[in-house]
């Protein structure tokens, strides 16, 4: 695969948030005040659902087939339990995360992005200077395959945590691959639509960093949006929560379980199940009392491919909801935007042919 495929697009520099967290503010700075989301904090007068709950050891049985089936269609999202990856690497990830964070301004500066990519530190679909921002920092890279690596990123970060994620970025890719079979099989689509689509995919991971906010009413982590992905596997790095999902238009905090990843349906797998599996939105929300961290691995089909419903999926009764696009062209599109709701993937969708009235 051409190496220039993964020039996929760029996003605007911003300044650290981290850093202007350290400053005895009393309010955010206009630029992060977010009249344009919906209040961060509703009040809701009854208790509200949790998102399901999914046993990967379960997974051979039809029951929880099925009650995979049910939560990708009906959430969008699930907290995956037993899933097999030791508890001990997850431990490591998430100290050596931590560790990451506190590195000095100038150890970051070395692994900043550069003003025409996305990869490193900064903050990611920021297209114009009068954009609102999110009142957090990233660390974005592509992690698999290791040839899209970027030279001056992954070889260069603390060696502790490059072992790390070597090992990390393995588990999750046979881990994104065991759920995407089992997807594929609760779809009853053709096993090789799903193999041929993901098998040498593209992972990316982006680290986050929410820092305390002396106004969190008013700011955001991270904006309403579905993920522009085939599959997002979260892990949640310290007890903060902070994740919210979008169900039936009301906003639902997710309170993550030990030792659980929180996987959810990203736009790539809407189009691949012809909008069976809806990707949902969702957002991150901030505290005035301590930073929130989390480690995000996304898993998209391989960047020379195309991507269109599965064929397996499309009859007479089930035409194709999707136009087919080439999965570098998907994502370059994607990068010239502002992520904002699920804007991206209504854009990809067929319209219904106006009735000829003649």
């Amino acid at each position: 695969m051409n190496p220039e495929l993964a020039k996929l697009g760029r996003s605007l520099l911003v300044p650290s948030v981290q850093e202007l967290s350290k400053k005895p503010l009393k309010e955010v700075p206009p630029r992060y005040i977010r009249t344009d989301e919906d209040p961060p904090f509703p009040s809701h007068p009854n208790p509200l659902p949790q998102v399901p709950v999914i046993d990967m050891h379960k997974l051979f049985s039809r029951e929880e087939i099925e009650r995979l089936h049910h939560a990708c269609k009906e959430w969008g999202f699930f907290q995956l339990i037993n899933h097999e990856v030791s508890t001990s690497l997850v431990e490591k990830v998430k100290m050596e995360v931590q560790e990451f964070f506190k590195l000095p301004m100038e150890e970051k500066k070395k692994l900043w992005q550069k003003p025409d990519e996305i990869e490193g530190f900064g903050q990611a679909f920021v297209v114009s200077e009068e954009q609102k921002l999110n009142w957090g920092d990233m660390f974005y890279m592509i992690s698999l395959p290791t040839y899209l690596r970027k030279p001056h990123l992954f070889p260069n970060l603390p060696s502790t945590l490059r072992e790390t994620l070597e090992i990390y970025s393995v588990e999750l890719k046979h881990l994104a691959m065991k759920l995407l079979e089992h997807m594929g099989k609760a779809l009853g689509m053709d096993p090789n639509d799903m193999r041929v689509l993901f098998e040498e995919g593209l992972q990316a991971m982006r680290m986050n960093y929410y820092p305390p906010c002396p106004q969190p009413e008013v700011a955001i982590g991270l904006s309403a949006h579905s993920d522009p992905v085939g599959l997002t596997i979260l892990l949640q790095i310290n007890e903060m929560e902070g994740l919210q999902v979008k169900k039936s238009g009301v906003w639902v905090p997710i309170r993550p379980l030990e030792n659980a990843f929180v996987v959810n349906i990203g736009d790539l797998m809407e189009i691949v199940s012809n909008g069976v599996y809806p990707s949902v939105e969702h957002r991150a929300t901030v505290n005035s009392v301590k930073e929130r961290l989390s480690i995000v691995t996304v898993y998209s089909p391989r960047l020379d491919g195309d991507l269109g419903p599965a064929p397996s999926l499309l009859s007479p009764q089930t035409p194709p909801l999707f136009k087919r696009i080439g999965v570098a062209d998907y994502f370059k599109g994607l990068y010239t935007r502002e992520l904002r709701g699920k804007s991206y993937v209504d854009y990809l969708r067929i319209q219904p042919q106006e009735t000829n009235t003649n």
